[in-house]
């Protein structure tokens, strides 16, 4: 074999003698990478990507099934869907392991992008490895926020096939001082470097303005911070508000918005939104309605986002006869029951019954087509699915449910936003911490800068601070702290993972927040009864490839349920 191989070397020789001497122009890839061209910002933006904006496969498990639905943003159970809402709150080893398995197997081209760039990497740049230990800090927020205990000090060791899991002091605390490290690595510094060595364009995140991703890492720090506030063991919280507040470096202006666009290049497949999913799976069967909660807060407080976020029920006339009592004992038992547990909840948008009419056997609803705004109702039990009208429930907006590469624009996913750095100033100002500044000022810039995230424009916005009971903090500190909070949420619609550590630390909404009825005729309590899931289970797979470790942060942090709160919860 060698020497056939030295033979066809040595007439491929002499045919390439007698090419013609422009042969190298020829053959060269005018899209490939030259060796001086070569430079880690290639390999940055698959990491950003699928941080947040992650393949179809995980968007629909981790996402739209477990977080969008425990922050309250969506509903399944229509009449016309394919499940109940407790769809999520009963364990399922598949969708489970899907979530689990995103989230651990994410870390392998972060930690690639921060192996090429640290010292002695094959692209050492200290700049790029900074920002690698910001994007480390968004990505294990996120996932310790879900399950709780996750392995971190040993995750990326080479040398440790099964890592030990963490407590979420040790992340918490650990995600702090890299945040530290990155920002003092940065310095003055305003890019990371010159020509190849310049993130620029490849960097989705902040164009690879330096200062940006500074501003970045102070405010994810406050974030991060305030979440641990009060919790066991957290005076390094303490320390790290005031260091924040000290450093007086936070996103500002609407330039400073940390998002990512929606391309026009990869697949749903490898990168999803969530009008992939919407369009893609068939008929009315996974499509859903926007939350009641949601749209009651929107809609009371005359929040301008209502039109951004949602659209108006079609409408219609839809009768409903009472089962036959027996064939259907409980659904003819409590028919008139849900039928009206039904038209109380679109009274209160309606302001009147009248569109509600009631027979010995039958009821009847009639609402206008494109009027109103109504959310569903969350976790409803099956038996009160025939009466959720695909009509009567508001959808989200196009914008949310805009295919990617289809025309129009999708919305863009959040990360970290100006509008929440000033919130999180204000409930720092609200909760007494020296430094802050002036609560009601920094809440007004956090109101206007998220609503002009979506369009509103700042007639609406004055109007809202001027005239909404919710656009002053004129109560007592807890009612401060519960419009923030609620502010905080609403600001995070489309961000289930962030918006559902919101519900959890704070308790507000105290609606979503204190979980459901016990009655079944209305709600479905799943493997978690009436309450509110606190974490999501680590699933089967990980007790298989690291029994020991798993069952480890089991005997510390409690039993894997649902129900287990986490370490900084309320």
């Amino acid at each position: 074999m060698k020497k056939i191989k030295i033979l066809f070397g040595f007439v491929l020789l002499l045919g390439l003698a007698s090419c013609t001497n422009d042969f190298k122009e020829i053959n060269t890839n005018p899209n490939g990478i030259t060796s001086d061209e070569a430079s880690a910002k290639y390999f940055i933006t698959s990491p950003q990507v699928n941080l947040y904006a992650e393949s179809r496969y995980a968007y629909w498990r981790a996402q739209l099934i477990h977080s969008d639905r425990y922050a309250g943003y969506f509903t399944f159970g229509h009449n016309g869907n394919w499940w109940s809402d407790g769809l999520g709150y009963s364990f399922s080893g598949g969708y489970t392991d899907a979530s689990w398995d995103y989230f651990e197997g994410y870390l392998g081209g972060l930690d690639n992008f921060m192996k090429l760039t640290d010292t002695g990497g094959e692209f050492e740049n200290e700049l790029m490895y900074a920002t690698g230990l910001i994007m480390k800090g968004l990505y294990y927020q996120m996932f310790t926020d879900v399950f709780g205990e996750i392995p971190y000090t040993e995750a990326a060791d080479p040398d440790v096939i099964l890592p030990k899991f963490d407590e979420q002091a040790t992340i918490y605390a650990g995600i702090i001082g890299d945040l530290d490290r990155a920002m003092t690595i940065i310095g003055d510094a305003a890019t990371s470097g010159d020509g190849v060595q310049d993130l620029g364009a490849n960097d989705l995140y902040c164009g690879g303005d330096m200062q940006k991703w500074k501003k970045l890492a102070n405010t994810l720090k406050l974030r991060i911070a305030i979440r641990a506030y009060g919790a066991p063991n957290s005076a390094f919280a303490n320390t790290a508000i005031s260091e924040a507040l000290s450093a007086n470096l936070f996103l500002e202006t609407e330039a400073d918005n940390v998002l990512i666009e929606k391309d026009a290049e990869i697949s749903q497949w490898n990168s999803a939104c969530y009008g992939d999913i919407w369009h893609n799976f068939g008929g009315l069967g996974s499509k859903w309605s926007v939350g009641e909660q949601v749209i009651n807060y929107l809609q009371d407080y005359n929040d301008p986002r209502l039109s951004y976020y949602a659209q108006p029920v079609m409408g219609g006339t839809f009768g409903f006869k009472q089962p036959d009592a027996a064939s259907d004992p409980e659904p003819h038992d409590y028919f008139f029951e849900r039928a009206q547990f039904i038209r109380d909840k679109i009274a209160h948008v309606v302001g009147n019954t009248d569109f509600y009419e009631e027979l010995p056997d039958s009821v009847t609803f009639t609402l206008p087509e494109n009027i109103y705004y109504i959310g569903q109702p969350t976790r409803l039990d099956g038996g009160i699915k025939p009466f959720l009208r695909w009509e009567y429930f508001s959808k989200p907006a196009e914008t949310v449910t805009q295919q990617k590469n289809k025309g129009a624009k999708p919305f863009n996913e959040l990360i970290v936003t100006t509008g929440e750095s000033y919130l999180l100033r204000a409930q720092a100002a609200v909760l007494g911490i020296s430094g802050a500044g002036d609560a009601q000022a920094l809440y007004e810039d956090g109101i206007r800068y998220e609503m002009k995230l979506w369009g509103v424009g700042d007639a609406d916005i004055d109007n809202f601070i001027a005239t909404s009971s919710m656009g002053q903090l004129d109560g007592s500190q807890e009612e401060n702290l519960e419009k923030i909070a609620i502010q905080r949420w609403i600001s995070k619609y489309t961000d289930g993972f962030e918006g559902w550590a919101i519900v959890r630390k704070t308790g507000y909404p105290s609606e979503l927040a204190n979980g459901v009825s016990n009655d079944h005729i209305y709600y479905i309590g799943g493997d978690i009864g009436a309450m509110y899931p606190q974490r999501m289970r680590y699933g089967s797979r990980t007790y298989s490839t690291n029994g020991t470790n798993t069952s480890a942060a089991v005997s510390r942090q409690g039993a894997d349920l649902q129900t287990t709160k986490l370490w900084w919860a309320k």
